[in-house]
């Protein structure tokens, strides 16, 4: 069973910066794509940035120019670089990982809230 564990939420005044990290349970070199979702009360979950094993990158309108996915497979791991951070960012972030058959595996979440 593949876990992935998101960390690095928080409090943050807008304009500020975050740094979420996403741990998992095996090697991401045995993952395809590897992306970061969010979701803000009262709304769907929206994709935010994908990263691909060869590490093509893309993101959401919204965040093109202030967020940054990166993965670093040694460390088994993916971040999300948020900077620049604005109200309409709150919103619980969770990370997923794709499987070689495309399986798709979630994390639990970490909630960002950002104050104006």
């Amino acid at each position: 069973q593949v876990q992935l564990v998101e960390s690095g939420g928080g409090l943050v005044q807008a304009g500020g910066s975050l740094r979420l990290s996403c741990a998992a349970s095996r090697s991401t070199f045995s993952f395809n794509t590897m992306a970061w979702h969010r979701q803000a009360p009262g709304k769907q979950r929206e994709l935010v940035a994908t990263i691909t094993w060869g590490g093509t990158t893309n993101y959401a309108d919204s965040v093109k120019g202030r967020f940054a996915i990166s993965r670093d497979n040694a460390k088994n791991a993916v971040y999300l670089q948020m900077n620049s951070l604005k109200p309409e960012d709150t919103a619980v972030y969770y990370c997923k990982a794709f499987g070689v058959d495309w399986t798709a595996y979630w994390g639990q979440g970490t909630q960002v809230t950002v104050s104006s």
